[in-house]
């Protein structure tokens, strides 16, 4: 996304944002999690009034994190044999898979044809060596208390990735710069963006989404989602 499309998003969205700045800033992390359920609905009110492209931009806190790429790091640890902390010029300087998948959102939007280009998780796993009590992955985001999880089964299919770029150019702040998950088979909530760490766990946790009522698996045409469009 481009600096006039991020414009499109307008004065309301502007000041959207900077309040849930500031009051994050005001109320800390505890007033954060009990807050987040109510900005993330005015988030996604605000999204689908100001789509961008077909897409519909959504947080939970209000408000987007800031990708510095001179401290960002990628830590991947947990129970694995390995712990790696990947730098954002070492995550890209890894094994490169290309795809172009549909993007699911579980309130009923789709666009079509998205050209993702990132590391598949096959390739970090192999980094790390998880442990055999490992049963599962957890996904946090630098937008807290974003998280999700997935099975170590789950995991499995070849079209998942932790993103880098999409569309040709690397991931703008609103797509979750500077990775992202990306499950096509899942609905977009399941995708954490602003990917900061991926921890190996003995049994899958409840992600951000699912304490609010969604579905675990998050299978498209077949969770609680409104629409399997």
């Amino acid at each position: 996304m481009d600096d006039a499309s991020e414009r499109r998003y307008g004065r309301a969205t502007f000041l959207l944002l900077v309040g849930g700045g500031l009051s994050s800033l005001a109320w800390g992390a505890k007033a954060s999690g009990v807050l987040s359920p109510l900005t993330s609905s005015v988030s996604q009110l605000v999204g689908n009034l100001f789509p961008v492209g077909g897409w519909r931009i959504y947080t939970i806190s209000g408000s987007m994190p800031i990708f510095d790429p001179t401290t960002w790091r990628l830590e991947i640890g947990g129970l694995v044999a390995n712990p790696r902390s990947f730098t954002y010029d070492e995550l890209r300087a890894l094994p490169r898979s290309h795809q172009v998948s549909d993007f699911h959102c579980v309130t009923g939007w789709t666009v079509r044809g998205v050209r993702w280009s990132g590391v598949r998780f096959a390739h970090l796993l192999e980094q790390v060596q998880p442990l055999p009590e490992a049963k599962a992955v957890r996904f946090v985001s630098l937008e807290e208390p974003y998280n999700d999880s997935l099975t170590l089964q789950q995991l499995r299919p070849h079209d998942l990735m932790v993103a880098l770029d999409m569309d040709g150019e690397p991931l703008s702040r609103p797509h979750g710069s500077p990775a992202r998950v990306v499950i096509p088979e899942m609905y977009g909530y399941k995708g954490v963006k602003w990917l900061s760490r991926i921890e190996l766990v003995d049994h899958q946790p409840t992600g951000y989404w699912e304490g609010l009522g969604y579905d675990q698996n998050a299978w498209v045409g077949h969770s609680n989602g409104y629409s399997s469009a």
